[in-house]
């Protein structure tokens, strides 16, 4: 029953450097970059009381670089064969250090939003190239175990962002979430100038015609999209005219892009690559996957500080021990593929993922720090069941040359279900709970007999503090209400706990539909 990837037709090629020594270099690349997404999010408040701007205009500091990093996903790997993969890598590590270090010395917040847009756009190109680095590296037979480094940046980063960054930000400055990116670009792009290597094919591929339509297209509806996704929260949705006008060129602009893309003869990026169903089925599974990490993800930091007080240092270390978990057992799933379908793995994953989630359904008003720690641990561990299974299946009949392309197309549909899966949790919560209070709150009535009778014993209690009578009563009144406030909040975000989980176990059929990944001779893994 072992299994492993078919060959590759690379003509016996290898690194000259030590492979593994590859992989933890360009994955500190890709860890830097992913970190990056959500360690800014904690420390919004403070940029806005530093630089002298509303909340709302503090969180452009984190839309212009979601945009921006957006666009270059599916383009790099162009980027990559002009400018040479190598090459192109080291840039772009060495701009985003540099536009890190700008942030941080950012005086205000227009300086502060160019520098993260060019940060963006530098970054960009970081997880498509890493992920094809680690294809060319290693042989087929141990991309899974590649993978498993690469799944560290992947699923811990966006998990350790929040803590790392309510940590900076309480006891040095926010500016710090920025600078930590310096040290730690310099060592990496070092490592990559001293260890990584292009290919022989990779060389060969140059070429210098430019897409400028697919460009343009993809420039866009991606960007129209990211600014859809990150302010319809804010701007209600498509009751704003300017969500609306996001909305139709996002959806114009990706007709037209998809229709331009399968016609031009040198398209900026190869979408023909889809057609191999193993990694149309990959992309959709790590769209699914990206859609519950992030999405839930979001949600216990906020139920914490919203809900039970916690400040951002103490909702980010709820998450932690999760991050602890996936760490522990990504190896143990490395060690089970040889001997189990990949496949099935996938299965097992999507399933408990919704197991856990189900389970996450359990929180109450009164819930403590031990059982949320818990509660995200069960979320958590499934995590590891994914990431790698998910890559193994998408790349493993992936054609060499279009590997770069199938590299940036993969990390687009992760990078862009995860916003999604961001904005679209957030928005159930806001729509559950105005759901939920209009029921309850159907209850709050003198004609029920049970809420008058609580309402008494309540203002009874306070008037046993000393309050007059009618002050007691409004009293009692305004506890009531902020307790309907509360548990209609929780029960929406068990809802879009229930939703994520529906979704997990929904795709549990469709990993049945790849194909088993081949032993090594050629011939199917059982």
């Amino acid at each position: 029953m072992t299994e492993s990837a078919a060959p590759g037709k690379d003509g016996g090629w290898r690194p000259a450097g030590n492979p593994w020594l590859i992989a933890v270099a360009v994955t500190m690349a890709a860890f830097m970059e992913v970190l990056d997404t959500t360690i800014v999010n904690v420390a919004l408040p403070h940029i806005a009381g530093t630089l002298s701007v509303s909340y709302d205009q503090a969180t452009w500091a984190l839309t212009s670089y979601l945009v921006a990093n957006s666009i270059v996903l599916p383009i790099s790997a162009f980027f990559g064969r002009v400018l040479g993969r190598k090459r192109y890598f080291v840039i772009c590590i060495a701009a985003f250090t540099a536009c890190s270090f700008l942030c941080g010395i950012a005086s205000n917040l227009s300086q502060l939003v160019i520098f993260r847009v060019m940060q963006g756009f530098f970054g960009g190109g970081l997880q498509p190239n890493q992920q094809a680095i680690i294809l060319d590296t290693f042989p087929p037979a141990q991309r899974g175990r590649a993978f498993s480094l690469t799944a560290i940046a992947t699923v811990v980063a966006p998990v350790l962002g929040p803590t790392i960054g309510g940590w900076i930000t309480d006891s040095f400055s926010w500016r710090w979430v920025f600078f930590i990116n310096v040290p730690v670009g310099l060592l990496t792009a070092f490592a990559v100038m001293s260890l990584v290597e292009d290919p022989p094919w990779v060389k060969k591929a140059t070429k210098t015609s430019i897409d400028y339509i697919g460009i343009s297209l993809i420039v866009l509806t991606f960007a129209a999209f990211q600014i859809m996704l990150d302010r319809g929260e804010d701007a209600d949705w498509f009751s704003s005219s300017f969500i609306r006008a996001c909305a139709a060129l996002a959806a114009v602009g990706a007709v037209a892009a998809v229709g331009w893309l399968l016609y031009a003869a040198k398209p900026v990026v190869d979408l023909r690559v889809l057609k191999d169903r193993n990694f149309a089925l990959g992309c959709c599974a790590i769209a699914c996957f990206a859609v519950i990490l992030y999405g839930s993800a979001v949600l216990i930091p906020q139920l914490a500080q919203q809900h039970l007080g916690y400040t951002a240092t103490l909702a980010g270390l709820v998450l932690s021990p999760g991050a602890l978990v996936i760490i522990l057992f990504i190896p143990l799933v490395g060690l089970a593929m040889p001997h189990v379908q990949t496949r099935y793995i996938l299965a097992c994953g999507f399933f408990l993922m919704g197991c856990g989630l189900l389970y996450s359904r359990t929180i109450a008003p009164d819930i403590d720090f031990y059982h949320l720690v818990v509660l995200r641990a069960a979320q958590a561990a499934p995590l590891a069941f994914l990431f790698v299974p998910a890559s193994v299946l998408a790349y493993q009949t992936v054609p060499q040359r279009l590997q770069g392309d199938a590299a940036a197309l993969f990390t687009m549909f992760r990078n862009v279900a995860g916003s999604v899966g961001i904005s679209w949790s957030t928005a159930i919560i806001a729509t559950r709970t105005q759901v939920h209070m209009a029921y309850l709150s159907g209850h709050l009535s003198n004609s029920n007999s049970t809420f008058r009778g609580a309402l008494s014993q309540l203002a009874g209690a306070i008037r046993g503090l000393g309050h007059a009578a009618s002050e007691a009563t409004r009293a009692a009144m305004a506890h009531t209400y902020q307790t309907l406030i509360a548990q209609a909040g929780l029960l929406a975000y068990m809802d879009v706990f229930l939703y994520c989980a529906l979704l997990a176990f929904a795709f549990v059929p469709f990993t049945f539909f790849f194909s088993p990944v081949k032993k090594a001779g050629g011939a199917p893994g059982h």
